[in-house]
């Protein structure tokens, strides 16, 4: 079924309850490290001041616990908003209540409010009916934006929106190009297809490994992850990162990589170290085993040259996760020089997840991809082959 867009939506004068992922970083000063979230929703935002909505912002930012926390207003995010729209954005002081209700009922044509954190109520993760027929109140249409919370079930995700009729409901035009994209991706790849994964868990990826096993060419693996496969292949860690209780299914995983005759890559050698601080001195380790009492901390000169060797000829690549200790320069070789490799191909491009999105923001070569995804969880979640609630709520009927 296809997703319901933002154009198909008479917004004219509408209360319009726009869902967004302004959950940007802040400093020790509230300042906003990255405005990212903020400027890929100027889209969807504009469109609809254009088009004379009533335009009602609501976000989480951080994890609050469920009650108000002054450290986690979204005070600052309404400030840089209004800076890039270049007019007023009314910040409110919660997000549902008498003040919100007068705020959002004196609204005109092309003005915009932005909702107070809505995770100050416990009501907003856990589903509650009260707390979504209280956000209903804003929303004469509903549309969602927020694609990096489209894998959560909560209230202003899936509640409000289910209190509207179908045709009342739309993708935003973030959301719809993070679908489109990765539907693209996932259903008519062109090939060679190859997935970059990097992190630190097995455990995190292994429904995404097992889901690409299935449809990619070649398995390029490298961070804390590889070290549990060169594990369960035989091979000395040192004091590697290993996650035991994967072990065999990390076995799995290459057998399954083996009888369809992918290539599944692993580090062939290492750089380490004997301690984990950033201080530490980096130690080069030529083979693919690594001694007693050292660490992998990022992959070795002749990995990152057959890593990007295979990659340098591929037409699709999906990359999430570092493939080490990037935040430590003595350690980010390897990552650094995968990112480079990827950015460089002439193809369909697509990264996701925080490290790999900070990795490339740091080195300047975001506008190289095709795709920069704004999800982390969500993200994963669609590599794995699920169904968001976000976006199932979303869809036209068939």
């Amino acid at each position: 079924m296809a997703l319901r867009r933002l154009e198909d939506l008479p917004v004219s004068g509408k209360k319009v309850f726009v869902r967004v992922d302004f959950n940007v970083p802040l400093d020790e000063r509230r300042a906003i490290r990255d405005d990212t979230r903020i400027r890929e929703s100027l889209a969807t935002i504009r469109d609809l001041i254009e088009r004379g909505a009533k335009v009602i912002l609501a976000s989480h930012l951080g994890r609050p616990k469920d009650k108000p926390d002054d450290s986690l207003r979204l005070e600052p995010v309404g400030r840089r908003l209004s800076e890039l729209l270049q007019r007023d954005v009314k910040i409110l002081r919660d997000c549902i209540g008498k003040e919100a209700d007068d705020a959002v009922a004196a609204m005109k044509s092309g003005d915009v409010v932005l909702l107070e954190n809505l995770r100050f109520h416990p009501g907003e993760t856990k589903g509650d009916p009260e707390f979504i027929r209280a956000l209903g109140r804003h929303a004469e249409l509903y549309v969602d934006d927020a694609f990096g919370t489209s894998h959560r079930a909560h209230a202003s995700v899936v509640g409000v929106a289910e209190l509207l009729a179908q045709e009342k409901r739309a993708a935003g035009l973030l959301m719809e190009k993070e679908i489109a994209t990765l539907d693209r991706l996932l259903s008519a790849p062109l090939r060679p297809f190859a997935a970059v994964l990097g992190g630190a868990k097995v455990s995190d990826k292994i429904l995404v490994v097992g889901q690409l096993l299935e449809l990619v060419d070649l398995l390029v693996v490298g961070g804390g992850m590889a070290y549990t496969f060169l594990r369960a292949l035989g091979h000395r860690i040192g004091k590697s990162k290993c996650e035991e209780d994967q072990l065999e299914v990390a076995r799995r995983a290459l057998d399954k990589a083996q009888r369809r005759q992918l290539r599944f890559l692993l580090p062939e050698d290492h750089v380490a170290a004997a301690e984990f601080v950033s201080s530490a001195a980096a130690i080069e380790v030529p083979g693919a085993d690594i001694p007693d009492g050292l660490m992998g901390l990022d992959i070795g000169k002749r990995t990152i040259e057959q890593y990007c060797g295979a990659l340098a000829s591929c037409k699709t690549i999906v990359w999430n996760g570092p493939m080490g200790v990037f935040e430590w320069e003595a350690f980010a070789t390897g990552t650094k020089a995968v990112a480079e490799t990827i950015a460089s191909v002439k193809g369909l491009t697509v990264v996701g997840g925080g490290d790999s999105v900070a990795v490339i923001t740091q080195y300047g070569l975001e506008k190289k991809f095709t795709h920069v995804s704004t999800g982390g969880g969500a993200f994963l979640e669609v590599l794995e082959g699920k169904e968001l609630p976000g976006v199932a709520v979303l869809r036209r009927p068939s």
